[in-house]
């Protein structure tokens, strides 16, 4: 061990960060499978809308459809941003 190993970057462990990067595609694409062509492009378009009026990231907009019954249910689901008392006024 030499005096300035410590300035040296730690290997990182990229197999565990692969896996769970993996993990997450995967999870995303069993929610989506299935699911109409045109739900990201609502979902888009949707957020460009609400940007004109709110602040939120991509990630604020869930859209799915769901299947209650015979019928399918367009679920729209947006986490708008925490706003404090002296923002608004």
């Amino acid at each position: 061990m030499g005096i300035f190993d410590f300035l040296r970057a730690k290997p990182k462990a990229t197999a565990n960060i692969a896996k769970e990067r993996l993990r997450i595609i995967v999870a995303q694409e069993r929610t989506h499978r299935g699911a109409p062509d045109y739900l990201p492009l609502l979902r888009r378009e949707l957020l460009e809308v609400i940007r004109k009026y709110v602040n939120v990231d991509f990630d604020a907009v869930k859209v799915d459809l769901v299947k209650d019954g015979e019928h399918e249910v367009l679920d729209i689901s947006v986490a708008l941003p925490e706003t404090r008392l002296s923002d608004s006024q």
